[in-house]
């Protein structure tokens, strides 16, 4: 693997993180600083504890969990797609670099930057609710694979967009209204047998389940269910960027 160019990427990418500080890093932060003290201060106060948690500690693995997922797709589909747009794709193809390493470099940053915003928004719930972690490797893992897979998942975003507006329409329609169905701000017992069941065809569910188990102990369905979900999501984005690259799929043409 040709290390310098992996590395030359990567450190161009995190650069970028650094440049648009306030659009990767402070606005997500607030945003969901504004969620804790909505709902976890202000409404939650007046909500009874769930599995004895109080609400507004109950909410912080699915609000990690939503900035996660939205960060890291639109923290890749970006960065692949502006090489698309301005020309810069083909220089990348044309030099000595494996389409590996174009992932590995694009997604590793991706992933990187979503890694630190969700430890920084962690950091942040600590100043307005009680916190535990029954489990930080678990917790770690769980944000290290999430990170990755939504990178990916971006990745390909990015790939297919042929338009900016493009890049936000999947997030803003499919990815955020499946993260707040999939027990952000609930847990699915609560919903009746008929939406419980429904609500187990919500990929996010796994995700946000798993990762909140990592914190308190309590899942709405088994850690080790979570965890082959997520793994499996990674594997199914992984083998389609493989197929985009071996066609050559909006790249070539």
């Amino acid at each position: 693997m040709n290390l310098h160019a992996v590395c030359a990427i990567y450190r161009f990418e995190m650069a970028r993180a650094g440049r648009t500080l306030m659009q990767s890093i402070i606005s997500p932060v607030i945003s969901t600083s504004l969620y804790f003290v909505v709902f976890g201060a202000a409404i939650g106060s007046r909500i009874p504890e769930t599995h004895g948690i109080s609400y507004g500690a109950f909410l912080v693995p699915g609000l990690i969990m939503l900035s996660l997922l939205t960060q890291s797709i639109a923290n890749a589909s970006f960065g692949i797609y502006f090489p698309k747009f301005t020309g810069t794709i083909y220089e990348l193809l044309s030099a000595p670099v494996s389409y590996l390493e174009l992932v590995v470099s694009y997604v590793g940053a991706a992933a990187t930057k979503s890694v630190i915003l969700g430890l920084i928004i962690l950091a942040t719930a600590g100043l307005f609710v009680p916190l535990q972690v029954a489990h930080p490797l678990w917790m770690l893992l769980f944000l290290v694979l999430t990170s990755v897979t939504f990178s990916l998942f971006g990745f390909i975003i990015g790939i297919w967009a042929d338009g900016f507006e493009k890049l936000q329409i999947i997030p803003l329609l499919i990815i955020t209204p499946l993260t707040f169905l999939g027990g952000s701000f609930y847990s699915i017992d609560i919903l009746p047998p008929f939406w419980q069941t429904a609500a187990l065809f919500n990929p996010v569910v796994y995700l946000i389940s798993g990762f909140r188990w990592s914190f308190y102990g309590i899942a709405d369905v088994s850690v080790g269910i979570s965890l082959v979900m997520t793994i499996g999501f990674l594997a199914l984005f992984t083998a389609i960027v493989a197929w985009i690259f071996k066609t050559g799929y909006r790249i070539k043409a």
